[in-house]
């Protein structure tokens, strides 16, 4: 009996052959179908989406068969346009493979608006820093008559008095009106005078 009539009968080795056979084309299979389902060695270099607004980056990325997802808006940023992508991950020029999401960020379409806080009785210098740190841009000043020198005796904006509360868009300029620091001294007539 030759070594090949032994291992054909032979139940036992016929069987680990099988196993060994189903085991090697299993392994070739997951290995063909990883090839695919991963698009192993695609590469598709992700396109500049910057300053694009949705229309249009989701017209680019589809063409290049990637898709997107708006991952937030940030605030507002005035060297992009209204509505338009401000950052996109994965960056421009790097490579993906096709369906990969693109996630984008949105520069809203303008500045959001800001309360006012308390600001009346407050020194110069705090209603600065409060409102600065705010977003607002500082404007002109102006003085009353008041006892209290550089004192806040109000605020404007465009040439309209403002409370605390009131919302107005980050950036706006904002007007100061200050106390003097005149001491007042009525007269025995009762009509007021200042002096310096």
């Amino acid at each position: 009996m030759s070594k090949f009539e032994f291992i054909y009968k032979n139940t036992i080795i016929r069987t680990l052959v099988k196993m060994l056979l189903i085991i090697v084309t299993i392994v070739f299979a997951l290995n063909f179908w990883l090839e695919y389902y991963t698009n192993h060695g695609q590469k598709i270099a992700v396109p500049n989406v910057s300053k694009m607004s949705l229309l249009k980056m989701k017209l680019t990325l589809e063409k290049a068969n990637l898709t997107y997802k708006i991952q937030d808006t940030v605030s507002f940023n005035p060297n992009f346009p209204p509505n338009t992508i401000t950052e996109q991950s994965p960056a421009f020029g790097e490579y993906v493979k096709e369906q990969r999401k693109i996630y984008v960020k949105l520069n809203p379409s303008g500045y959001k608006k800001i309360k006012i806080p308390a600001f009346y009785g407050k020194p110069k210098r705090q209603i600065i820093l409060d409102l600065t740190s705010l977003g607002f841009a500082i404007g002109e000043f102006s003085y009353v008559p008041d006892k209290g020198k550089d004192v806040v005796r109000g605020l404007k904006f465009n040439g309209q008095k403002l409370k605390e509360g009131d919302q107005i868009l980050k950036r706006s300029k904002i007007d100061i009106v200050l106390g003097k620091g005149v001491e007042y001294i009525v007269s025995k007539t009762d009509t007021l005078q200042v002096e310096q």
